[in-house]
């Protein structure tokens, strides 16, 4: 029972991290705030439902959701700052 409970607020907070990054984006006046916004949350939003989803999993299937988290963070965080240099350039030239 208290494993259910604990699962449904990590996906619970998985998901308003998701949303409050989605409002972000939207909302935020620059591209650099909107890259922010996107990356930060969706980043905490996926460990959050990830934790959430390990409550069920066994401990491969555990293991390989840690993995893919790690690997969002990394190519979120490579990302955010390739475009971030490539709006800046854009900046530049204008």
């Amino acid at each position: 029972m208290l494993s259910t409970i604990i699962s449904s607020l990590l996906l619970g907070i998985g998901l308003l991290f998701f949303v409050a990054g989605s409002v972000g984006m939207l909302r935020f006046p620059d591209s650099f705030s909107r890259l922010h916004a996107v990356t930060k949350a969706d980043s905490l939003g996926l460990g959050a439902v990830i934790a959430g989803l390990m409550f069920y999993s066994s401990w491969w299937q555990n293991l390989l959701m840690l993995a893919i988290w790690l690997l969002v963070l990394a190519s979120g965080a490579v990302s955010c700052q390739l475009l971030a240099r490539f709006c800046k350039a854009k900046q530049d030239q204008a």
